[in-house]
């Protein structure tokens, strides 16, 4: 009897820090109300989308508990509680959303305490496997300020055991190097894909030390991605553009892993199947000059 492979399978695994995971996983952020912001428009089809998530092989899930706020990760854990072994839940820290659904700076030692404890508490467990500090875009818009204050804070929490792994969020190159002398980084969470490439070095210096690079927005986010060049492409391999857009990825380099995410099924359906396209270099090449236009 032949064993079918679920279809987050078929991406291939890398390791996050001492987990090996699908490079196929899912990202969480869609299943709260719009704007990232209350509860869903349909609670039982959020409940559907993680149930079949996981069904269909995906054992890494990204979310926050600012992504609702805190309605983001009840719904994983009604859904998925008790959690099957082997799967990953990898969160971020580093904001709160105001009332008005404003995203806000929370990186003091004691924010991040209080984000690490609404995590643990909406998941219903005993420590976080991974926990991406966030850094806020306004601190990105006045240089490579220092991440030592708030990466220190997640380090101590480490040796706490209320954390187990970390991550960084919206880093450059030499943001994630200081955090690193600081402890270990096992996954880079950076906006990439097709057309925003900022990133090439950093993804390549990543790989050589086997550390796990995560696009987010790797669809383009809330301005999808629109290409000529991709929709050409896309139309010969019989695929969707956004299926074409994920197989890129993963082909880009063995360290990437995706999350893509959606709060539908049949989107999820979509978006997995990806993992099984190969692209063969004649569309490779095609698809990289988009980067290069864009750039």
């Amino acid at each position: 009897m032949t064993t079918v492979k679920p279809a987050a399978g078929k991406a291939g695994t890398f390791m996050l820090g001492d987990r090996e995971v699908s490079r196929m996983g899912y990202g969480a952020m869609q299943l709260a109300g719009p704007g990232v912001f209350g509860p869903p428009r349909d609670h039982s089809a959020a409940i559907s989308v993680l149930k079949e998530a996981v069904a269909s092989g995906v054992n890494h899930i990204d979310t926050s508990d600012f992504y609702g706020p805190h309605v983001v990760n009840k719904l994983i854990n009604e859904a998925l509680s008790p959690y099957p072994a082997g799967l990953t839940i990898v969160t971020k820290v580093g904001a709160i959303r105001g009332n008005d659904g404003s995203w806000q700076k929370a990186a003091e030692p004691d924010e991040l305490r209080a984000s690490v404890e609404d995590n643990l508490r909406n998941l219903g467990i005993d420590h976080l496997e991974v926990v991406n500090l966030r850094i806020h875009p306004d601190d990105q818009a006045k240089g490579n300020h220092s991440v030592a204050r708030s990466f220190g804070a997640l380090a101590a929490m480490r040796e706490e055991g209320l954390i187990r792994h970390i991550g960084i969020s919206g880093a450059t190159l030499p943001q994630v190097s200081e955090a690193r002398s600081i402890a270990p980084v096992v996954c880079v969470q950076n906006e990439y894909n097709l057309a925003h490439r900022d990133d090439d070095e950093l993804i390549d210096s990543l790989a050589e030390d086997g550390i796990a690079y995560v696009p987010f927005f790797p669809l383009g986010g809330f301005n999808p991605l629109q290409s000529e060049s991709l929709s050409k492409v896309a139309g010969r391999l019989g695929a969707s553009p956004l299926q074409v857009a994920l197989a890129w990825l993963l082909q880009r380099s063995p360290n990437i892993l995706l999350i893509p995410g959606t709060s539908s099924v049949a989107h999820l359906h979509e978006n997995l199947a990806a993992a099984a396209l190969s692209l063969p270099a004649d569309a490779v090449a095609e698809l990289d000059t988009i980067g290069s236009k864009a750039g």
